[in-house]
C-alpha cells in the first residue's frame, strides 16, 4: 500500500467525500431533466423553421450536457459500486472524473461564446467597442480554463487536488467575473434599446430580469464551490457543487432563448385587451345590418349616449340600402 493511500485512509469519510459526489450527481440529473424540458419546448416552438444556428447550438449543448452527466454517473458508479471498499481504487482519480472537467469547461465557455454572439446581435448598428471588449474577456478566460485542465491531468490521487487549489480558484473566479461582464453588457444594451412603447419596454424589462437572475444563479454556484474548496479542502463537497455548474449554464442559456416564447402570450393578451378597450371608447358596436328598415323608426332611437358623455347622432339617409351617415360629436376624451 502506497504512502499516499496510508495518509488518506484516516481522513476518508464516505459521507462528506463520495457521499457528496453522489448528492451532486443526483441534483445534476434533476437539472438535466429540466434542460430536456427546455430543449423540447424550444424545438416545439421553432418547428418548421428549418436548420438554424440557434437550433444547432441547442442540440450541441444538449449532447455535451448528456455526456457530462454520463461521465459523473460513471465516476460515482466506479467508486461506490464497482470498487466499493477498495481503498486503493478510492484514492485514485478515475479517467471519467478528469474528462468531465474538460466537458465542464467546454460547456461553460461555449455558453459564454453564445452569450457573446447575442451581445454582438443586440449591439448591431452601434459602437462595436463593447462587444469586442466582451469577446476579449471571454477569450482570455478560456486560457485560465486550459490551465485548470492541464493542472487536473497532473493529478493522479485525490490528495493532489489540494496542490491545485490555485487553478480551481482562478477558473471559478474567472467564470464568475465573465458572468458579471456578460450580464451587465446585455442589460446595458437592452436598457438603451427602449422604444417608449409600454408593451415593448415591458418585454425588455422582463428579459433583463431573466439575464440578471440566471447570471446570479451561475455566479452563486461558482462562488459556493470556491468557498467550500477554501474552507473544506480535504472533502469533496466543492466537487459536488462543481457538478452543478455546467447544468446551470445550459439551463440559463436555454431559459434566455425560451424567454421570448414565455412572455409572448402575455404580451399578445395585453395588446388585444388594449385594442378592445380602445374600440370600446371610440367605436362602440352598432347593429346596423340588413334589418335597418325595422330599426331606428323614431328620432329617439337615432341618438345614443356614450359612457364618456360623447353624443353620437345617427341620421338615416332617405335612399334605401345606402350607408348610414354617422356624425360623432366628442366633447372630451383621454388617450389610454
Amino acid at each position: 500500500m502506497s504512502s499516499s493511500t496510508q495518509d488518506l485512509i484516516p481522513q476518508l469519510h464516505l459521507g462528506n467525500t463520495f457521499g457528496a459526489l453522489f448528492i451532486g450527481v443526483t441534483f445534476a440529473a434533476i437539472l438535466f431533466g429540466l434542460s430536456n424540458i427546455q430543449v423540447f419546448f424550444y424545438f416545439q416552438t421553432h418547428k418548421g423553421t428549418g436548420i438554424s444556428f440557434p437550433k444547432l447550438a441547442v442540440a450541441w449543448l444538449w449532447i455535451l450536457d448528456a455526456l457530462h452527466l454520463f461521465l459523473i454517473v460513471h465516476c460515482v458508479y466506479y467508486y461506490l459500486v464497482a470498487h466499493y471498499a477498495d481503498i486503493s481504487a478510492l484514492t485514485e482519480i478515475v479517467w471519467s472524473f478528469k474528462l468531465q472537467i474538460v466537458i465542464d469547461v467546454i460547456i461553460v465557455y461555449g455558453v459564454h461564446l453564445l452569450y457573446f454572439h447575442r451581445i454582438w446581435i443586440v449591439g448591431k448598428g452601434r459602437s462595436r467597442v463593447l462587444p469586442i471588449a466582451v469577446g476579449a474577456i471571454v477569450t482570455l478566460g478560456s486560457g485560465v480554463a486550459i490551465a485548470l485542465i492541464w493542472a487536473m491531468y497532473q493529478c493522479h490521487v485525490f490528495s493532489d487536488l489540494v496542490k491545485i487549489e490555485w487553478a480551481t480558484f482562478m477558473a471559478l473566479g474567472t467564470i464568475s467575473f465573465v458572468d458579471f461582464v456578460i450580464a451587465s453588457s446585455l442589460c446595458y444594451l437592452l436598457a438603451t434599446s427602449r422604444t417608449g412603447f409600454s408593451s415593448t419596454d415591458s418585454i425588455i424589462t422582463k428579459l433583463m430580469a431573466y439575464i440578471i437572475n440566471t447570471g446570479c444563479l451561475t455566479s452563486v454556484c461558482s462562488l459556493s464551490a470556491i468557498i467550500t474548496c477554501a474552507v473544506m479542502p480535504h472533502n469533496f463537497i466543492f466537487l459536488g457543487v462543481e457538478f452543478l455548474v455546467a447544468k446551470l449554464y445550459v439551463n440559463s442559456f436555454l431559459a434566455l432563448l425560451n424567454a421570448r416564447n414565455y412572455m409572448q402570450p402575455a404580451a399578445e393578451t395585453n395588446h388585444s385587451s388594449d385594442v378592445h378597450m380602445r374600440h370600446g371608447i371610440y367605436r362602440p358596436e352598432l347593429n346596423v345590418m340588413a334589418s335597418q328598415d325595422d330599426e331606428f323608426q323614431g328620432s329617439q332611437k337615432n341618438m345614443f349616449r356614450h359612457p364618456g358623455d360623447d353624443v353620437m347622432h345617427l341620421t338615416r339617409s332617405a335612399t334605401p340600402h345606402r350607408p348610414i351617415e354617422v356624425t360623432v360629436e366628442t366633447n372630451s376624451f383621454s388617450l389610454v
